[in-house]
């Protein structure tokens, strides 16, 4: 995926004419003003544009599995967020945060994905007392790449994640590990800012990820493995 990004040429030439303009202020020399203005431009090409990505995440319509899950979401995920840095002086750099909006969208999910669901205090280990589950899902970004446009004034923008999961028993036994990824694009060009045009495109992946892990989720042979097993271990408890 590219990761051209430039900024409004337009806006550039007009913040530079109206700082020139000003140069004959008294109390200035040419030159000391000169130097003013490069500084206060390099100032504005250094900014970094930040985006603390928040959206709608509907639940899922599906009747749950009978699985009680436990879920550890590591500080990284909680915290997770990329950084672009700016590629020359008419570029932003990027700061992109999707912590916040990662455990608002999984939680919703693994609500109404699973009967009973609980967020885990520490992570799964023989010594960690942890509440009756069956299983705790450890999810994890293992992976982003995103692409922007060549042009502000076209604001579609294009993310794509891989996420490595880890379920586990509540000693951290591990029972299956796999990857999934999901994808992400401003469905509209016709947004206020490029801020808003990557949080589109950050929820539209997180939704994506959200359907594919409901479709894949057992499909997985080791999940699928255990589920079975729960099942007939349940089975065998009921009929004693």
């Amino acid at each position: 995926m590219s990761d051209l990004m430039t900024s409004d040429p337009d806006r550039r030439t007009g913040r530079q004419g109206h700082l020139a303009a000003a140069g004959a202020r008294p109390g200035y020399s040419r030159s000391a003003w000169a130097m003013l203005v490069l500084t206060l431009l390099a100032l504005a090409g250094c900014g970094a544009k930040e985006v603390i990505v928040s959206g709608n995440f509907p639940p899922p319509l599906m009747q749950p599995l009978p699985v009680k899950l436990g879920v550890w979401y590591e500080p990284e995920f909680e915290g997770h967020e990329f950084f672009d840095e700016a590629k020359g002086r008419a570029e932003s750099s990027w700061i992109v945060k999707t912590g916040e909006a990662q455990v608002a969208m999984w939680g919703q999910l693994l609500d109404n994905m699973f009967v009973g669901v609980t967020k885990m205090d520490g992570k799964p280990a023989p010594e960690q007392m942890n509440p009756v589950v069956d299983a705790v899902l450890i999810p994890r970004v293992d992976e982003l790449q995103y692409a922007i446009p060549a042009h502000t004034n076209v604001k579609v923008y294009e993310i794509w994640m891989r996420y490595a999961f880890e379920l586990v028993t509540t000693n951290g036994e591990p029972i299956a590990e796999w990857t999934m990824t999901a994808y992400g694009k401003t469905p509209t060009a016709f947004l206020q800012s490029d801020e808003a045009a990557v949080n589109l495109a950050a929820v539209v992946a997180l939704r994506d990820a959200g359907a594919h892990f409901i479709t894949s989720f057992h499909k997985v042979p080791e999940v699928a493995q255990w589920l079975e097993q729960l099942e007939l271990e349940r089975a065998g408890v009921a009929a004693r």
